[in-house]
């Protein structure tokens, strides 16, 4: 009896081992996918920050107590236009929650304009596992210059 306990225990215990192992390696995915938009914000690459989008992406912003929509279209024109200055939003991964092909991302961010502090938040990312890696369908982030720390 004290052996099958044994057994079962330590089968349990793989189990768990691998489950673990899977998890790490699909966050790790998921924070590949969410960095090339700021890997390609960064370095002006329309590329870069296309591939981290799926069709028919949404963003959306809270500023001052309005949500605005943003076409991920004119975003990442935005970006292309000539600017002296390099868009740094600097994250860190709060939270990451996946279920099968679905992942939610809650990440605090510093945007910097250059070297020059512009403001802080939160994003908050919603990802569908493709046949093509992780890809960002939903955005919605806060901006605020306050509470920055």
């Amino acid at each position: 009896m004290r052996a099958l306990f044994k057994l079962v225990l330590l089968c349990g215990i793989i189990v768990n081992i691998k489950t673990y192992a899977q998890t790490q390696n699909e966050e790790s995915n998921v924070k590949v996918a969410i960095n090339l938009l700021f890997d390609g914000m960064r370095n002006r690459d329309t590329t870069m920050i296309r591939n981290a989008f799926a069709e028919r992406p949404i963003m959306q912003t809270i500023s001052r107590g309005e949500v605005k929509t943003e076409r991920v279209d004119d975003f990442i024109k935005s970006i292309a236009k000539p600017f002296p200055e390099k868009f740094d939003e600097r994250i860190t991964f709060d939270k990451i929650l996946i279920d099968a092909n679905l992942a939610s991302v809650w990440t605090s961010y510093k945007f910097y304009i250059g070297e020059k502090f512009s403001h802080c938040g939160v994003n908050s990312f919603q990802l569908l596992k493709t046949d093509k890696g992780w890809k960002i369908i939903y955005i919605i982030d806060t901006r605020r210059k306050d509470n920055c720390n």
